[in-house]
């Protein structure tokens, strides 16, 4: 394992960073193959334990060779742990579910059984799947949740923490997984909603376990959608730079923008991929490789393909894109395709999305 600002060297690859990862839920990015995200220049996936240990289910998986079996996709893969998804159905749904010390309890509706979730089940089925990133099990909150809700919040995570590093190690050395050339990696995440000294503690204590990488817990947007970007830099300020911090959640172009500029390295959400199928597209105002220069958010436009204003349009989305989508097809001939059902409308829009995200992180990669 090599750790660095510029890179990090997995078991299926080099991660080059910053590196925005599409989120394969459940093994899959929507509309699009693993052979469509390799031609658009896609290094890594973000796969969820919480949905797949529910479709296709844990043995499915393991019969049919691991997520990276299954997906057809040779290259890194982070699993997500599932606390945000927790979170989502238990918190606003308590019908749906218990949190506890203990773990995860769910049964969504409708679910022919209960499953449960713990730190140390989390991190057994993220190694069983063939992760090359687990990320502990962490009990998520937003930044609107009471000063309780957020104090308990950060105490569980760290116990958490620590249940799952042990059994990490447990699990390595059962897989003899030890060498650091083989092993995965163990990520911890900082809790704390809009607490300072909240943040401060769960950073410290996940540094005195110890971790091969951080993440930004917690919803990453205020009541109003809006960047918390003063958390994000001052929980990024707790952690050493030589560790890479994955901003969870962020996905929004201009936000990624903002957080590559504060030292995160990881990024995903199904936000880009979700506003492609919506035929909401992203659109280059400036040659890409500019963009570490910009100074605010004019740098780029999201482009709404069912406005009348596109029926003739003969233009590519954007003169500044090397996306495949660009090259060959105009938006006049995109909104026929959204306006007609076709289903083609969402793998192209997908992949331009997608490729525009690329564009975007390499413009801070050197020598790439």
């Amino acid at each position: 394992m090599t750790e660095s600002s510029q890179h990090l060297n997995l078991l299926h690859g080099t991660l080059n960073l910053p590196a925005f990862l599409p989120d394969a839920t459940y093994g899959v990015v929507r509309a699009v193959d693993s052979a469509d995200l390799e031609r658009v220049g896609v290094q890594a996936l973000v796969m969820n334990v919480f949905h797949l240990m529910q479709k296709p289910g844990s043995s499915t998986i393991g019969a049919l060779g691991g997520i990276h079996g299954m997906s057809g996709w040779k290259h890194p893969i982070v699993t997500d742990s599932g606390g945000f998804q927790a979170y989502s159905l238990i918190r606003q749904n308590p019908r749906f579910g218990k949190l506890t010390d203990q773990g995860i309890r769910f049964k969504p509706e409708g679910a022919e059984r209960e499953f449960h979730l713990t730190p140390e089940k989390s991190v057994q089925l993220q190694l069983s799947y063939g992760a090359d990133i687990v990320i502990c099990l962490d009990d998520c909150t937003h930044v609107d949740d009471s000063l309780e809700a957020q104090i308990t919040s950060v105490e569980r995570t760290i116990r958490w923490a620590k249940r799952c590093k042990v059994e990490f190690e447990k699990q390595l050395k059962q897989r003899k997984l030890q060498d650091e050339l083989l092993r995965p990696l163990l990520f911890g995440v900082v809790q704390g909603g809009g607490e300072p000294h909240l943040r401060k503690q769960c950073a410290e204590a996940l540094l005195e376990i110890g971790f091969d990488g951080y993440g930004y817990g917690g919803y990453p947007l205020d009541k109003n959608g809006k960047l918390l970007i003063e958390m994000l830099s001052y929980t990024r300020s707790l952690i050493p730079s030589e560790y890479p911090m994955h901003a969870l959640g962020v996905g929004h172009p201009e936000s990624i923008r903002q957080c590559v500029k504060l030292g995160y390295g990881i990024f995903d959400c199904a936000l880009p991929t979700r506003d492609a199928r919506s035929g909401r597209l992203y659109v280059w105002r400036m040659e890409p490789h500019f963009v570490p220069f910009a100074t605010d958010n004019k740098w780029f436009d999201t482009l709404y393909i069912d406005d009348e204003k596109h029926i003739k349009d003969n233009r590519p989305l954007s003169e500044y894109c090397a996306c495949p989508v660009c090259a060959r097809y105009s938006v006049g001939y995109l909104r026929h395709l959204h306006k007609s059902g076709e289903t083609l409308f969402f793998r192209l829009a997908t992949l331009h999305n997608l490729c525009f995200l690329q564009q975007l992180v390499r413009a801070w990669h050197k020598g790439i």
